[in-house]
């Protein structure tokens, strides 16, 4: 619910027509968002490893973190959403920017790389969390 109040309080926009419509299905849009991501973390937990080795099946296996999948989920998942977030914001002024001056596409592409980085350093995370 927090998030929405935050997209609602960034994106209100009461002069144009129509706003208030653009603004619910976003919000329902961003609610499905996050609904999907509980739902495929609560999946996650429920397949956890932690019943098989409390019952000794896993003996021979390394002891592992059973929050561990969780923390890959949650670093790559919101790493990715907010790589997409900026992705939207420095892509469509990338393109402004070259529309204007078509030099200048180069350092366009290198602001946009940037961004995608973020969804990158998750991942990496992920890897390092998951071979601990």
């Amino acid at each position: 619910m927090i998030p929405a109040v935050i997209y609602f309080l960034r994106h209100r926009d009461y002069e144009k027509a129509g706003a208030t419509r653009r603004l619910l299905v976003g919000l329902n849009g961003f609610n499905a968002i996050l609904g999907l991501m509980a739902v495929g973390l609560g999946i996650l937990w429920l397949f956890s490893p932690t019943p098989a080795l409390a019952e000794g099946i896993g003996e021979a296996a390394v002891e592992t973190n059973p929050y561990a999948p969780l923390a890959a989920a949650l670093s790559t998942g919101l790493a990715t959403i907010g790589a997409g977030i900026a992705v939207s914001n420095t892509g469509a002024a990338a393109i402004g920017a070259i529309a204007e001056k078509p030099e200048s596409f180069g350092r366009a592409l290198i602001f946009v790389g940037l961004a995608e980085g973020i969804a990158i350093y998750g991942l990496i995370i992920a890897f390092m969390v998951l071979n601990q």
